[in-house]
């Protein structure tokens, strides 16, 4: 297998650009929150493990419940501003995770909107299964959703060709994939893991950067945000992002 990861620059890509922002208030204000309310239902203590920290917003939510914490990030820039934020108590790893070697098993791996990422991702998933993940550890794998009722909307404006493209904006933030629930569960099932949860997170009819701008008015209420995520857990398949809780198989 060819590691194409080694020849992409992973700092250039978390740059904007003129079509697209690499990340959203809407990322950090609203999705960071409802992921974490997504998985503290399954967190025990122990140890974690989070595949790509980007700049440590969600690893200074996670850090939080966990003392015990370690990051892998491909990015020398993003890790270095992930260190400043969240200090000492974190371990960091600048890496790939094709490559990277970690010194323990991890009862709970999370992996945020980062997959879609990765070159060969089936190899990076089967490393979590039998490298990384303990016996009893918990894996917690989130994706954009291809189905985001935001992504089909796109479509039927003619702005993108289908549900699962890859812009060419998404392509210049190394996107490599657009997944749906079926595809990311045949990764995970494919790498030896078992899918022991699925489900969605946040309703999302808008693009992000729609929701940017009314995130800056009174139109949107906290008890609005609540509904959306309450109705994605009812419609996963019409969420921003989808959710696997993985074990070893």
């Amino acid at each position: 297998m060819t590691d194409m990861s080694s020849s992409r620059n992973f700092n250039e890509e978390l740059k904007d650009t003129a079509e697209r922002t690499y990340s959203y208030n809407f990322d950090f204000d609203v999705m960071h929150p409802y992921m974490l309310e997504s998985f503290k239902p399954f967190f025990r203590p122990g140890s974690m493990l989070e595949l790509g920290c980007f700049r440590g917003a969600f690893t200074l939510r996670l850090a939080e419940h966990y003392q015990d914490l370690t990051c892998v990030e491909a990015s020398d820039e993003a890790m270095a501003q992930a260190q400043q934020l969240v200090g000492p108590a974190v371990r960091f790893h600048n890496a790939l995770f094709e490559r990277v070697t970690l010194p323990q098993r991890y009862d709970h791996i999370v992996m945020t909107h980062v997959l879609e990422h990765l070159d060969d991702p089936v190899t990076v998933l089967k490393r979590v299964h039998d490298e990384w993940l303990s016996e009893r550890g918990r894996f917690f794998l989130v994706c954009p959703n291809a189905n985001a009722p935001s992504r089909q909307i796109a479509v039927k404006m003619g702005l993108i060709s289908h549900n699962a493209a890859v812009t060419p904006a998404e392509a210049q933030h190394g996107h490599r994939c657009t997944y749906t629930l079926d595809t990311l569960e045949r990764d995970a099932v494919a790498a030896g893991l078992k899918v022991v949860h699925r489900s969605g997170i946040f309703f999302k009819a808008l693009a992000n950067f729609q929701w940017d701008r009314l995130l800056q008015t009174d139109i949107i209420s906290k008890a609005y945000l609540d509904g959306c995520y309450q109705l994605g857990q009812q419609y996963p398949d019409l969420c921003s992002s989808i959710f696997l809780l993985c074990e070893k198989g």
